[in-house]
């Protein structure tokens, strides 16, 4: 515990040299850049283990409920012991809706099977049975549904969209709807008709603005935990990562980025060596692309190269998101060497190389001012794009 608390004082007093030395050189800058500045990490992160990771993909079933029976009675009042059929009607069963809101930013919430109530069955004395409410599940903006053909059936995109899951049922009709000239006392009634079942896939358009890409061990967690409250797990094992993280980058001008931690690709993850297929589909979910790689290790153009090539042979649109790479670990004494390859053959891909110590902090003002730089671009580019 001890140990903990010790790393995490050094990761953020790092953070806070970094911020202050970027300070300084803002002052140097034009004023009328207005440049927004990332705001130091000043609260300390809980000791707290358990983390969520989000949760971006999936496969549920979605059951309507079904409607209430219909009822068979047939009256009897005072002087009148045959005053007819008054069997009530049951009660549709309730919708499933999922409503897309910005309070939810992952879908592990959601069960794997989801059903709404069933209506209540019809009474005596023409008593109809209760509909069921309508069960409404909250997803974050921009979930998709996928039937099980794979067609895209829903895309809630905006704040307060609606998608009608699976129907309920309708209630039975009782014994009174069935009443006519030559019978007028039927003991019959309607069942109530069973709810929708239908199965979805259900993802996630996008889980960050930007995600860290890199092999097993590159430093990606701690690289997200020196820049944010995010508390991965970090492991000198391979693959301690499974499931993406999200960290959130805050800003001067109250602008907040989010960053992802995505488990780590190998080669080979496009014929899905290693969960290659489930982690590729996570960085689909991302807007911009950050390269993390480990500087230490002998041939750092390598790990680029591998990287690359795997988004390529999955999704080559991947390659033209906006990227940058970053060099971490160059508190090693080999990292030193090892770096000037990787920035000649990341100029050739014209792509920005950041040398960075994630552990003690160094270097992480030019990421996060990257970073920004690359969200405002992209935002700007969703506005021009949106209809009128």
């Amino acid at each position: 515990m001890t140990l903990l608390r010790r790393v995490f004082r050094v990761s953020y007093l790092g953070f806070s040299r970094a911020f202050n030395t970027g300070s300084l050189l803002w002052k140097n800058e034009p004023a009328s850049l207005n440049v927004p500045r990332p705001l130091p990490i000043r609260k300390e992160k809980s000791l707290k283990t358990k983390v969520r990771p989000i949760v971006d993909y999936r496969q549920i079933k979605v059951h309507g409920g079904s409607g209430g029976d219909g009822c068979v009675s047939l009256a009897s009042v005072s002087k009148n012991p045959m005053a007819g059929p008054d069997g009530g009607d049951g009660g549709n069963g309730g919708h499933v809706i999922f409503k897309a809101t910005t309070n939810k930013t992952s879908l592990d919430h959601i069960p794997s099977i989801v059903t709404a109530d069933d209506g209540e069955k019809g009474g005596h004395q023409d008593c109809n049975g209760r509909g069921a409410k309508h069960l409404s599940v909250e997803v974050p903006v921009g979930t998709m549904f996928r039937s099980s053909d794979g067609l895209i059936v829903a895309d809630l995109d905006q704040e307060g969209a609606l998608f009608v899951a699976a129907r309920g049922g309708a209630g039975g009709r009782g014994n009174h709807y069935f009443a006519s000239d030559t019978n007028q006392a039927p003991e019959v009634a309607e069942y109530g008709a069973s709810g929708e079942q239908i199965s979805y896939t259900v993802e996630l358009r996008t889980i960050a603005d930007v995600g860290l890409i890199g092999l097993p061990n590159a430093g990606k967690s701690t690289f997200l935990r020196a820049i944010s409250r995010a508390r991965p797990k970090v492991a000198p094992y391979p693959f301690t990562t499974l499931q993406p993280h999200v960290g959130i980058v805050k800003y001067s001008d109250y602008e907040q980025v989010a960053v992802a931690d995505i488990p780590g690709l190998i080669a080979g993850a496009h014929r899905n060596r290693g969960l290659g297929i489930a982690f590729l589909r996570h960085v689909e979910r991302c807007v911009c692309l950050l390269y993390v790689i480990d500087a230490s290790q002998p041939e750092p153009c390598q790990q680029l190269d591998v990287l690359r090539n795997e988004l390529g042979q999955y999704n080559a649109d991947l390659l033209a998101r906006p990227s940058g790479v970053v060099a971490n670990k160059m508190d090693a004494p080999q990292s030193k060497l090892n770096v000037t390859e990787l920035e000649r053959y990341a100029n050739h891909l014209q792509l920005p190389v950041f040398n960075v110590s994630a552990l003690n902090g160094d270097g992480l003002l030019p990421v996060l001012h990257y970073i920004r730089r690359l969200y405002d671009e992209t935002k700007a580019a969703r506005v021009e794009r949106a209809p009128e």
